[in-house]
């Protein structure tokens, strides 16, 4: 229940269904493949494929953190609970058609992670206990036909991971999940799905499910010496032919991969993070891709193989069951066999209709628990933390961020050949409303302090690039002289060409050390470029060829703010762990957080080398 005594799936929207629900979600009818020549009679059967992809642990359209239903700028819904009422109205419209085969229905991976409800029952309450997994339990109510692995079903390790296979009433598939030892599939590689047509013969659909070779970095701790990941295309290449031989008319991937080549992990590994096109146009016999874990929205997407000349059509729902994809693949007999003459897709909007009762009744009772828990104790802390001043003053709120980084880094690095380097962080002030009280802490508490769903990443930089770093950063401030008080206004979210009205806080980054500190001062008075001096580490001048490894967020190791060097310096971790639930981690397992342990001042800012005063 909420504070207002509302039950927690209660939503701002009216209730829609059938075509309704379709029309209001942004379904657009397409005319079926009007060709001909290809022998039968020319009838044209049209298949429809649903497909959801990194719903990352949501079922309700709930902020658990924000302990209020979720919205956003775009005032998406999330939830699998509103994609079933979605599914529902596609299997109506195409069941009124007598002659039309029945919708699959596919997922793209990231199921079991990513909100405190995926969390409690892989950590708290785990479902190696005998619960099933609240993901296991609202896909099997709507009805999935095949799923494949994300890199997410890996950070609990493969207990958990197995459990959720076994409570799932259709196929968990990964073909490049690899046996560490004899390479052969460790998950099921594809699933034949025999589709009735009335007074037809069925169409046999072949769905191949790939996931990403990153996983071998980034939960490398869960599988190393157990599975190894080869490349999407690759493996496509060898299971597309194979799922062809077994008797497929229809090809589907269903890959966690998204559209375009780039990898977050550089030339760590031999093969592309993102590669659903590359796979689409090099890999003959595939008909349809649903693309996964790249969190875009690309309702259709066509490419042309380069060896068969035919097109694939691919897809990517956005993610959280914001969107559904609808593919659409158009058949006609030739010489006796089914055969895609035509293709299309879009996405369905899932904030246009309300959650599923269904969905709903199942999973309330884990929903309320989770609720409860969220907002429950979790530890204490010895004094209250404000990120109120944050933005001009060094806070004990910030540096529980950065310590918290850094501390998960150090420890990664153990026997690697960073493991002597200094280990340094960097945090924005997110939330100057955010805050952790003295007594007991709460895991919204907590996760106030970090809002976004940042991952971690770690990477090496020198004391040049450390300093230009800060510089860049520094370009928060406005040009001021006199040592004040200034309202914080006339200091901070200085205008630049980039951000005409004013930097944002979350584009202003503080950096500090784990074992030493790192301190400087910021000088406004001085012209942009020219702001950090006295730069120091452990009080000794940090020279220019002095290596560091700085912990960052995924936003600002891709660029996010264009922060010099960040983007191009060696990754040397990167186990994608969100940085906000590292932090309600630590206060779960030390029970205490006390400022005493991680909070020294080590920045101020100056004018002309004279401390200012600044009032919030």
């Amino acid at each position: 229940m909420t504070d207002s005594g509302e039950r927690t799936t209660m939503t701002r929207r009216t209730v829609i269904g059938g075509a309704a629900a379709l029309a209001a979600a942004g379904f657009e009818a397409v005319p079926a493949y009007a060709g001909g020549g290809h022998g039968h009679g020319d009838k044209t059967v049209r298949l429809s494929v649903l497909g959801t992809t990194d719903l990352h642990g949501n079922v309700f359209n709930w902020d658990y953190f924000k302990n209020t239903e979720y919205d956003d700028t775009a005032h998406n819904d999330i939830g699998l609970a509103k994609i079933s009422t979605l599914v529902t109205a596609v299997r109506k419209r195409i069941a009124a058609d007598r002659h039309a085969p029945r919708p699959l229905l596919l997922d793209a991976g990231d199921t079991i992670q990513g909100t405190p409800l995926a969390y409690y029952f892989a950590k708290i309450e785990p479902i190696t206990g005998g619960h099933i997994h609240p993901m296991a339990a609202a896909m099997n109510v709507i009805g999935y036909d095949a799923a494949a692995l994300g890199n997410h079903e890996f950070n609990y390790g493969l207990d958990i991971l197995r459990k959720f296979q076994r409570q799932l009433r259709f196929p968990l598939l990964g073909a490049n999940a690899q046996d560490w030892t004899t390479g052969l599939p460790a998950f099921p590689p594809y699933v034949l799905q025999r589709v009735h047509v009335p007074g037809e013969k069925p169409i046999t659909v072949g769905i191949l499910g790939l996931t990403n070779p990153g996983i071998a970095i980034w939960d490398k701790a869960n599988v190393e010496n157990k599975l190894k990941f080869g490349g999407i295309v690759e493996l496509a290449k060898i299971w597309v032919p194979k799922v062809r031989k077994a008797g497929a008319d229809v090809v589907i991937v269903s890959a966690h991969s998204g559209m375009d080549l780039s990898s977050s992990y550089g030339d760590a590994l031999p093969v592309p993070e993102n590669a659903s096109v590359l796979m689409a146009e090099t890999v003959p016999g595939i008909d349809a891709v649903l693309v996964g874990h790249a969190h875009l929205e690309i309702p259709e997407r066509l490419v042309t193989n380069k060896t068969t000349g035919e097109q694939v059509v691919l897809s990517e729902p956005l993610k959280w069951g914001m969107r559904l994809s609808l593919i659409d693949l158009d058949l006609q007999k030739v010489r006796g066999r089914w055969k895609v003459v035509g293709r299309h897709s879009q996405v369905l909007n899932a904030n246009t209709v309300d959650a599923d009762p269904r969905v709903v009744a199942v999973l309330q009772k884990d929903h309320d628990k989770v609720v409860e828990y969220v907002n429950g104790k979790i530890g204490t802390s010895k004094e209250a933390m404000s990120a109120a001043t944050a933005p001009w003053e060094d806070t004990a709120a910030l540096d529980f961020v950065n310590f918290v980084q850094a501390d998960a880094v150090s420890k990664a690095l153990v026997g690697t050949p960073q493991a002597s380097l200094p280990v340094l962080a960097i945090a924005a002030p997110f939330n100057r409303a955010a805050a952790i009280p003295a007594g007991d802490v709460s895991v919204r508490d907590v996760a106030g302090l970090y809002i976004f769903d940042n991952t971690l990443l770690a990477v090496t930089m020198t004391g040049t690039q450390i300093k230009a770093y800060l510089e860049f950063s520094a370009q928060y401030f406005k040009q001021i002289t006199g040592t004040g008080p200034f309202p914080s206004d006339q200091v901070t979210n200085a205008p630049t060409p980039t951000a005409p009205t004013g930097t944002p806080d979350y584009n202003y980054d503080i950096m500090g050390g784990l074992t030493k500190p790192l301190t400087y001062t910021i000088d406004i008075a001085k012209a942009v470029g020219s702001r950090i001096t006295d730069l120091a580490y452990d009080g000794t001048v940090v020279a220019a060829d002095q290596e560091f490894v700085v912990a960052v967020n995924n936003y600002r190791q891709s660029g996010g703010g264009n922060f010099p060097h960040v983007s191009t310096a060696p990754v040397v971790y990167n186990r994608q762990v969100e940085i906000r639930q590292l932090m309600i981690d630590y206060v779960s397992t030390t029970g205490t957080v006390d400022p005493a342990t991680f909070h020294t001042i080590d920045w101020s800012l100056t004018s002309n080398g004279s401390p200012i005063t600044v009032t919030a």
